[in-house]
């Protein structure tokens, strides 16, 4: 009988720990430790929108550099219409035009408006276009007629303050500015019947009267009483030197 050869040595028991969250296995059992390790990709969230991030981003974000990739929201604001930034109402302004060429109270507009809100893009409008109607070929008679505009604006409005009215000079540069436009209807008028020296003459003192009625009844209030005369004889002069600067007189 043969002896009994050498017994193989036992394998080594497997140690599970009962905590943790590894198990611990033998060499002879364990696979080959051969792979490749998968990295989710980085994700940037701007604006609800998931975009891929840039290994550029990642690098500057991780330096301290992630301001620069900040975008700003829009404003709301600065997407505003061109007329709406630089405050011009076209409807408003129309509506204006027609106080002024219409002042009968019986027709029934708020011609208060001319003097309560005042804006400073249809005055000048107006005024640049009495000035436009004014050349004939003297181009110098366009700021003298913006010139004469601001000052004899300034010039009722200082005059309407000493004597007690309740108006701001912006108000008056607006009234006067658009009460302009009486002269305007008349010009293409004096163009056709200039020739007939006694209607020119009632045309131009119709489109005096016109413009400066329109101006007087919205800057000479109540409160001036009997002072009336005193705002409205200057302003009468006004339009009559406006009506000068046009027919070369």
């Amino acid at each position: 009988m043969q002896p009994p050869g050498p017994q193989q040595p036992p394998p080594p028991p497997l140690f599970t720990p009962n905590n943790g969250d590894f198990t611990f296995v033998s060499s002879a059992d364990a696979e080959d430790p051969s792979g490749s390790i998968t990295t989710p990709d980085v994700k940037l969230n701007l604006g609800g929108e998931f975009i891929k991030e840039s290994s550029a981003t990642t690098f500057l974000r991780q330096r301290g550099y992630g301001w620069l990739l900040e975008v700003e929201d829009d404003d709301p604001e600065d997407n505003k219409p061109l007329l709406e930034e630089l405050d011009i109402d076209l409807k408003d302004i129309y509506y204006k035009i027609r106080c002024v060429l219409m002042p009968m109270p019986s027709l029934g507009f708020n011609r208060q408006v001319v003097r309560d809100n005042p804006d400073f893009w249809g005055p000048l409008a107006v005024v640049l276009f009495f000035s436009m109607i004014s050349l004939y070929g003297q181009f110098k008679v366009v700021s003298w007629i913006i010139t004469i505009w601001i000052f004899g604006s300034l010039t009722i409005f200082l005059l309407a303050r000493v004597l007690g009215g309740e108006v701001a000079y912006g108000q008056v540069l607006g009234v006067i500015g658009y009460s302009l436009l009486p002269l305007i209807v008349i010009a293409p008028v004096l163009l056709v019947v200039g020739s007939f020296e006694v209607v020119s003459t009632l045309i131009k003192l119709f489109g005096v009267f016109w413009a400066a009625y329109s101006a007087a009844s919205l800057l000479v209030g109540e409160e001036f009483k009997t002072k009336k005369p005193l705002l409205i004889y200057p302003i009468f002069l006004l339009y009559i030197y406006f009506l000068s600067l046009y027919t070369g007189v």
